[in-house]
């Protein structure tokens, strides 16, 4: 809503500021009040007013309809119209005679003593700034559409990014509740209500370009909660989240790869298991900082490994460009994570 009242208040201004330059552009400005009643400077008003019109017409109407439809001819001939239209009808409707503030430049050389013609020859007055009228609306509709289809290619990647994403954490959530139910853990009912409450959260909120940041965290915080049931305190975990949440948002699903990563790799009930997750929040970032040891895992794990960190990191570029900074560490014994992301 404040981009398009942004956008409006521009268009306001540059249309005052076009409708202007007949009068900045005049030699008698300083007699601004006589002016605005000689018939040579109306003609070049409205002039410019069939200028401004033009543009708006072309930007919202001939070229959506005519040129990005590639009928050439018809948009080629309606401009040609147009044009004569603004060369002859300010001539026609006000009329009157010339004024030094605006020479006639079309005066026949043989007949000097005579009025200067009724109108105008129509393929020079006004041409050049007619041409920079259409010049002009074809650039910006051009770069509109452009940006109309990047926004659209992004929003595409994301949509596919996601699909991926919410599968595969699905997976291996189901995975942990599985093993919670074959040991007949008391914890199980939990778990379920934990995970309810958590895929409530992906399919509704997720298909928002940002959501609450405290929506997110409490989502982190449940996933690691029910690692934790699963886990049954065989594993060393510190988890901490430091900082306000309030009236800060950010892209949903773009911590959760990480931190599942940290259980995914960094667990093995044979071996010590180390994972720290810290976030803190400031003014205007986040920092996450994960670390786990290397442990052994079974090899049908490791068939899509990476696939959650690749797609995050894909979604870091798209979103946050410039305003994210990533680093991973991957020894041969342990991996790291540090994230610090600009908030919005």
């Amino acid at each position: 809503m404040r981009r398009k009242t942004v956008q409006i208040l521009i268009h306001i201004i540059g249309c005052l500021v076009f409708l202007s330059l007949p009068i900045l552009f005049s030699p008698d400005i300083l007699k601004f009040k006589d002016l605005l009643h000689t018939p040579p400077f109306l003609r070049e008003f409205m002039t410019y007013i069939l200028l401004l019109v033009f543009f708006y017409l072309n930007y919202y109407l001939l070229i959506p309809t005519l040129y990005f439809k590639k009928k050439y001819f018809a948009f080629a001939l309606l401009s040609i119209l147009y044009y004569l239209a603004v060369a002859i009808l300010p001539h026609s409707i006000i009329g009157g005679g010339r004024h030094t503030a605006y020479p006639d430049l079309f005066i026949n050389q043989n007949f000097s003593n005579f009025h200067s013609p009724p109108f105008p020859n129509p393929f020079k007055e006004h041409f050049f700034e007619f041409l920079v009228v259409l010049t002009l609306s074809l650039m910006l509709k051009i770069n509109n559409l452009l940006k109309l289809a990047e926004k659209q290619k992004v929003n595409a990647e994301l949509s596919y990014l996601k699909a991926q994403i919410n599968p595969h954490f699905l997976f291996n959530t189901l995975n942990s509740i599985y093993s919670l139910a074959i040991e007949k853990s008391d914890y199980t009912a939990t778990a379920v209500l934990k995970l309810s409450g958590m895929m409530r959260y992906v399919i509704t909120d997720v298909n928002n370009k940002f959501v609450p940041l405290e929506k997110e965290i409490s989502y982190l915080s449940d996933y690691i909660e029910l690692q934790k049931i699963r886990l049954d305190n065989s594993i060393k975990l510190d988890y901490f989240v430091l900082g306000d949440t309030t009236d800060k948002e950010i892209a949903p699903l773009v911590l959760i790869s990480f931190i599942e990563n940290a259980f995914k790799y960094g667990v093995n009930a044979e071996e010590n298991s180390d994972i720290k997750i810290q976030i803190n929040i400031t003014k205007d970032y986040l920092h996450l900082n994960i670390f786990n040891n290397k442990v052994h895992i079974h090899p049908i794990n490791t068939k899509k490994s990476g696939l959650g960190i690749e797609n995050t990191k894909q979604r870091l570029q798209l979103l946050y460009p410039g305003n994210h900074k990533l680093t991973i560490k991957d020894t041969k014994n342990d991996f790291s994570v540090l994230l610090s992301l600009y908030l919005k």
